[in-house]
């Protein structure tokens, strides 16, 4: 596509789907036509929130609207399948939610359908379009800390959250490790590739899902990877990246970052920050804006969410879910 506007559609009307149409209506080059929930009522609540012109109540008529460019989809995570395939199939581009699916297989389908399609198709793992993140990436890569060595992330949220709440939900996809642990792991894929050895612990609610989850991987190259996620308890969502000649540490927020700071033996510590221009640490629109120049240059996937490495973090989150021992109904044994 080459119009200046991209038409985007939303498909839900939660927490997450309010946050990044705040975002996108801000976009001078988006328009926001339609939304679409499961009732109507939520639908046309949602519209009169943000003044989108039409509501669905239900996901197929979004799908096959024909003023649409582009889904975002901010269903829960175990709808992910079938939300956006229906939109690929309907002939519309897609922005999913993350985590990208329940599972790797899952995952596998959305991904030859988009390619069968030739549709565009990207996971919402804002963290890699965070322009701070990028910068941080873009040292790593260019040696600036030497080999890297270890990384450690954290994100934990304060409890409790109640037997009804999705979190604890297993039809729902519900503990930390697929709502929350997709960061860390993702940070971690984003500094070093798929690990070669994956193993993990943690403590399950009575429901079968998770609350706590500590991962520990490894790479060929000897680097080591620390990892937490919990629903327990908050935590200071820190991360580090140690190399053989210097350390990066980002203090807090490490999925939506606004700092870093670059430690070098024989220097002073150096502190990289976002440039105020482009909004503040917790926007969604650096997604938005990357689906929106790969639409228009006509590109299926982005190269900075690859779909090859969304596959690669969902099987390493399948491999964890296998080594505590949680699976999903209608998975198999």
């Amino acid at each position: 596509m080459t119009t200046d506007t991209v038409r985007w559609g939303i498909l839900a009307t939660g927490g997450i789907a309010a946050a990044f149409t705040a975002d996108l209506i801000d976009l001078p080059d988006a328009e926001v036509v339609a939304v679409a929930s499961r009732t109507e009522t939520s639908a046309r609540a949602f519209a009169e929130r943000f003044g989108i012109p039409r509501a669905y109540g239900d996901w197929e008529a979004l799908a096959r609207d024909p003023d649409i460019d582009v889904v975002y989809v901010a269903t829960p995570h175990s709808a992910h399948r079938a939300a956006a395939g229906l939109c690929l199939e309907a002939g519309r581009a897609v922005l999913c939610e993350k985590p990208f699916t329940l599972n790797v297989r899952e995952a596998g389908e959305l991904v030859a359908l988009a390619r069968q399609e030739g549709r565009f198709l990207m996971e919402a793992m804002w963290m890699y379009c965070n322009p701070v993140v990028r910068r941080l990436k873009a040292l790593v890569d260019d040696g600036a800390i030497g080999d890297v060595r270890t990384v450690q992330a954290d994100f934990g949220l304060e409890g409790p959250f109640p037997p009804s709440h999705r979190l604890r939900d297993p039809e729902q996809g519900g503990g930390a490790l697929l709502d929350l642990g997709v960061y860390p792991v993702s940070f971690a894929h984003l500094l070093l590739g798929e690990p070669a050895g994956i193993s993990a612990q943690a403590v399950l609610s009575a429901e079968g899902v998770d609350l706590q989850t500590a991962l520990a991987l490894s790479w060929d190259s000897g680097a080591l990877a620390a990892l937490h996620c919990s629903v327990t308890g908050g935590t200071g969502t820190t991360a580090s990246v140690t190399g053989s000649r210097g350390r990066i540490d980002i203090p807090s927020g490490f999925f939506h970052p606004d700092r870093f700071v670059l430690h070098r033996a024989g220097r002073d510590p150096e502190e990289f920050t976002a440039d105020p221009a482009d909004g503040s640490r917790t926007t969604l629109r650096h997604e938005a804006r990357e689906v929106m120049r790969a639409l228009r240059a006509g590109e299926t996937e982005s190269p900075l969410v690859p779909l090859d490495g969304t596959l690669a973090v969902m099987r390493t989150l399948d491999t964890a879910r296998q080594r505590i021992g949680v699976r999903y109904p209608g998975e198999p044994a």
